[in-house]
């Protein structure tokens, strides 16, 4: 695309960890300009080790980082100075912490009145409002980690889904609010939470419970409305998931196995009936895919168009073709100059993926530059850096 859809617009990002930087992620994706304010020294996430040393290539790409104090003076003068012509405004530090810094909404409106003020928070207005919350404490208390384990067990899904998708709601409501200052010319507040977020996610199945008169079981025990919906093993080691999920398929998947048996059986002829009689289906089904190699199985699969997906790691998908093939990947120069590819903002517009080949920005990149764009010198810059005011 010759131009992006948010070419022109311009973001303040006071963030960390994953909620908050995952939204201005989508944002820079779509082409805005996103200036990050990090700590003299950088973002402490720069630097997390474990499970969290994925969170900061991956969420900040394509950003410029600025690093100031912003407990002095002049470190929130220039910050000031930002975000009197910036479109976009998202933080998600504890409530109360942008108030103390000075940046609270309140002024903020009163600062610049077209700014949209996104806050990333643990929960909405209410009795929680105020608690400190992370992924992974909403998805304990929103029932999703319930949902995920077996019985007795739950377990945190193996991503940060709601820090991520808390993250797309704070974009979707910033674009919202964009749009809504093109009829009304000014800003407003927005607010996106991992609670509700959670909550919005198992409404599905609080759906369910409303229908059946039956609170949803976790997923690994769960009485599928499929009776072939599974993982099975193949003769190479590995592992495959297959859904028939028609009568229109079970005949198909029979036809093309050359299973006759199983398809004039009277007891398998239409879903419920596979489903009450799936202890006798199952052994019969898992014995054929078990002589095939998976490479060969799915193959077959694809060939007539039953869903199928063999079971992979993380690791596998730098290798896919699919991915490979049309922008899937995008190619990201590390702090420390190794090179990765990551997974692109997961849309086409007009037939284009969108997020181009980027670095990372190193602590401070761009400090001098957004200075200089402000209006100070060399010199100024020079003796702010030597007061401590920037890095």
């Amino acid at each position: 695309m010759t131009t992006l859809p948010l070419t022109g617009i311009t973001v303040i990002e006071f963030t960390h960890m994953v909620m908050g930087p995952a939204v201005g992620a989508i944002l820079a994706d779509l082409g805005a300009e996103v200036i990050r304010i990090e700590p003299i020294g950088g973002d402490k996430t720069r630097t997390l080790t474990g499970s969290g040393a994925g969170y900061y290539p991956m969420f900040n790409r394509g950003k410029k980082s600025l690093c100031l104090n912003l407990k002095s003076k002049t470190g929130n003068d220039i910050a000031l100075g930002l975000l009197k012509n910036a479109d976009v405004l998202i933080e998600n530090f504890r409530p109360g912490v942008m108030d103390k810094l000075g940046f609270g909404y309140e002024v903020m409106r009163d600062h610049n009145p077209a700014l949209i003020y996104a806050s990333e928070k643990g929960f909405l207005s209410g009795p929680y409002e105020n608690r400190t919350a992370l992924d992974e404490v909403t998805q304990m208390m929103g029932g999703l980690a319930y949902m995920t384990g077996p019985p007795g067990k739950p377990l945190r899904a193996g991503a940060s889904v709601i820090d991520i998708t808390g993250g797309m709601f704070g974009a979707i409501a910033i674009l919202s609010a964009l749009q809504q200052r093109h009829t009304t010319g000014v800003g407003q507040k927005v607010t996106a939470s991992l609670y509700e977020t959670t909550a919005y996610l198992v409404g599905q199945h609080m759906a369910q419970q409303s229908v059946t008169g039956r609170a949803a079981q976790p997923m690994p025990v769960r009485t599928s409305a499929w009776a072939i919906y599974q993982i099975f093993d193949t003769n190479d080691n590995n592992q495959i998931f297959v859904g028939i999920v028609s009568d229109a398929q079970w005949y198909t998947f029979c036809d093309a196995f050359g299973l006759e048996d199983l398809k004039t059986d009277p007891d398998l002829g239409t879903n419920n009936d596979r489903v009450a009689n799936k202890e006798k289906l199952i052994p019969a089904v898992a014995a054929v895919f078990k002589s095939y190699d998976i490479s060969v199985l799915s193959e077959k699969l694809e060939h007539i168009g039953l869903p199928f997906a063999p079971v992979a790691r993380p690791s596998d998908l730098f290798d896919d073709p699919h991915l490979n093939a049309q922008g899937g990947l995008i190619n990201v120069v590390l702090p420390n100059g190794n090179a990765a590819k990551l997974p692109a903002l997961p849309i086409e517009m007009d037939g284009h993926r969108l997020g181009a080949d980027s670095d990372l920005a190193l602590v401070g990149a761009d400090t001098n530059m957004i200075l200089q764009s402000l209006g100070y010198d060399d010199q100024v810059i020079d003796s702010l850096k030597e007061d401590g005011v920037i890095g």
